[in-house]
């Protein structure tokens, strides 16, 4: 792969290497690497993607050279005039694209979201009921070094070990036995569809409020190709970049008044200081380009292309748990195919070949977390380049390729010159 000469890029990236070839050529070279790896392999994570020219440099503007304690109309200093009109138009951008009252745009990330509703709906020892990380939550919601699991008491529900699907009617059974302040769903290796309708009925049942993290499916939910969580969920929170294919940064939306006024003290003063209206900025643009009609056809076809690699995995002989997918991602367990192989080889392998993956742990997984029986694989990024169906039935094929290698080199370098071939008719988004 050429990682010093020449990616695609748009005029302005253009314009920003020419100045940093100038004032920093060590820097100007690994941006032009980092564009080059980009354009040139095909990102299978599940919670990245590739943002539009618009977003990314809006990400880079005066607005970053701002401090805009507070909110708009009550900031800490002065000269915030456009800060807050951009933030205004985050927000409202947010309301209408997920259909709720309140949003606050201001978390840094995701995992900062969490910790501001944390903080706004339970006291420190409340105990709280979620999916452990070992079968596809994720580390915000519980995980004990974690700031979750170490001011909370975290209590467990988990997937059917048959089906390695959520089982509703054991979650309720959970739920009356915890008696928790708060249930989480939403998980970040969970292929199928949540029925957020049947999560509320049961934090009804026992007196609980129902956090969403719809971190990963937040696209899906926007474009219209996965069930919103409003208006169950008492809190819903989320990053503005994977499937909603904007910034790196956080988002929390709610229905309720109350609960927003307690967000918002959360998250400034509680939990953050300035927020990054650079960012916040970019999340406004992400907003809009999600609210135009183009983007239903976007989360629809992620969808699509998920169950073509589906498909195409399962007829080279691997197992996916759940039996499939209903959203962006799948997981993979990779031991019926080839008992010896782990996760981390498989993601070592495939990254020389130009697939970019990540190892992952399956349901009861007998391996470690750093070494894992699986792979967790997403079709967001993949669906930006404009990919389909048919490229999808070729990828598998590809992966089934380097993983019954066992990393053979040639074969890498066979597969990385096709993939660079593909990346080449499907440039990245200018």
């Amino acid at each position: 792969m050429n990682t010093t000469e020449h990616a695609p890029v748009d005029s302005l990236s253009a314009d920003l290497l020419a100045m940093l070839d100038r004032t920093d050529p060590d820097v100007a070279t690994l941006l032009r690497g980092e564009a080059a790896r980009q354009s040139e392999t095909l990102e299978l994570i599940a919670s990245e993607n590739h943002v539009s020219s618009a977003v990314m440099h809006a990400a880079g503007t005066w607005m970053t050279n701002k401090y805009a304690e507070g909110y708009p109309g009550k900031r800490y200093y002065g000269g915030c005039e456009f800060h807050d009109i951009a933030e205004d138009l985050a927000r409202d951008r947010a309301k209408e694209l997920f259909g709720c009252g309140f949003a606050n745009v201001q978390p840094h990330s995701g995992a900062n979201a969490n910790v501001a509703a944390f903080m706004a709906m339970c006291d420190p020892g409340d105990r709280i009921l979620s999916l452990p990380i070992k079968s596809g939550g994720h580390l915000s919601h519980g995980l004990k070094p974690n700031f979750s699991g170490t001011f909370y008491e975290i209590h467990d529900y988990d997937v059917d070990p048959e089906t390695e699907r959520l089982d509703y009617e054991a979650i309720a059974a959970r739920a009356n036995e915890v008696k928790p302040k708060m249930i989480i769903c939403g998980y970040s290796a969970y292929p199928r569809t949540i029925d957020f309708e049947k999560f509320r009925a049961i934090a009804d049942d026992v007196g609980a409020l129902l956090m969403a993290d719809i971190a990963h499916i937040a696209g899906l939910v926007a474009g219209g190709a996965h069930p919103s969580p409003f208006p169950h969920a008492h809190v819903v929170t989320t990053t503005t970049h994977k499937t909603l294919r904007g910034p790196r940064g956080g988002l929390i939306l709610t229905n309720d008044e109350e609960v927003a006024k307690k967000i918002d003290r959360k998250v400034f003063p509680g939990s953050q200081g300035g927020p990054l209206m650079h960012i916040i900025t970019a999340k406004a643009i992400a907003f809009g380009e999600a609210l135009q009609p183009s983007f239903r056809d976007y989360a629809a076809n992620i969808v699509t292309n998920a169950q073509a690699l589906a498909d195409g995995l399962v007829e080279h002989g691997y197992r996916l748990c759940t039996g499939g997918t209903d959203n962006h991602l799948l997981l993979v367990d990779l031991q019926p195919r080839d008992a010896e192989l782990t996760g981390a080889d498989a993601e070592q392998w495939l990254e020389q070949a130009g697939i970019i993956t990540n190892k992952n742990g399956i349901p009861n997984d007998p391996r470690s977390p750093m070494v894992t029986s699986g792979l967790r694989l997403g079709t967001a990024a993949l669906t930006t380049r404009g990919l389909g169906a048919d490229a999808m039935r070729q990828i598998a094929e590809w992966l089934d390729r380097v993983m019954a290698s066992k990393g053979d080199a040639s074969v890498a370098s066979e597969v990385r010159a096709e993939i660079v071939r593909l990346c080449e008719a499907h440039p990245l988004p200018h």
